[in-house]
């Protein structure tokens, strides 16, 4: 049975270098997880480029690459949905999963930054993608480093046999560092 890592073994293992997270700010270590900070990388969706998104042939370049400048903020409207990314690159090791979930604070405000993939492998190291969607009737300005997400950990029963990046794997997002649109449908 795996267990969540309490803040003491995550900072235990952080200093052990075990799991990396950079950069690193000990104040962010909550009772069971580690506060995540948004990065300036986000993409933006074209509604224009398709009429629709066909899963078996899934179309390429849905998106426009957006870097926010120091101290500027994002606005996100209505009812869009943008992909963002953290502050943070993290490295899992192969016997660690973690899982991003969003902030209480942000969901109480419609904020919702993540939409399905808030599931992070052993053995990943990257930044990681934000689904963010604003669920309310005005827009929402996101400002870079502001906190707007949290990891926590569980132990495996043991380490994966195929840790994420394995080469037999196709880990499309393995070192990934800006906001990365889906790679679904791609061959390793």
């Amino acid at each position: 049975m795996s267990s969540v890592l309490s803040d003491g073994t995550i900072r235990r293992l952080v200093a052990d270098g075990r799991i990396r997270i950079e950069p690193w700010d000990p104040d962010l270590v909550q009772p069971a997880s580690v506060d995540l900070r948004l990065g300036n990388s986000f993409r933006v969706f074209h509604n224009h480029r398709t009429s629709a998104i066909d899963l078996r042939d899934p179309p390429t370049n849905l998106t426009e690459h957006v870097a926010v400048d120091e101290g500027a903020p994002f606005v996100i409207h209505p009812g869009e949905f943008v992909l963002g990314v953290t502050e943070e690159r993290v490295a899992i090791p192969d016997d660690i999963v973690a899982r991003i979930e969003g902030k209480s604070s942000l969901g109480r405000l419609g904020l919702i930054v993540h939409a399905t993939a808030g599931f992070v492998d052993p053995g990943f190291e990257g930044t990681l993608t934000l689904e963010i969607t604003n669920l309310t009737r005005v827009p929402i300005k996101l400002y870079p480093q502001l906190p707007i997400a949290q990891l926590s950990f569980m132990a495996l029963d043991r380490p994966a046999e195929l840790p994420y990046g394995h080469p037999d794997l196709g880990s499309h997002y393995h070192g990934q560092v800006e906001a990365t649109e889906s790679r679904y449908g791609l061959r390793p």
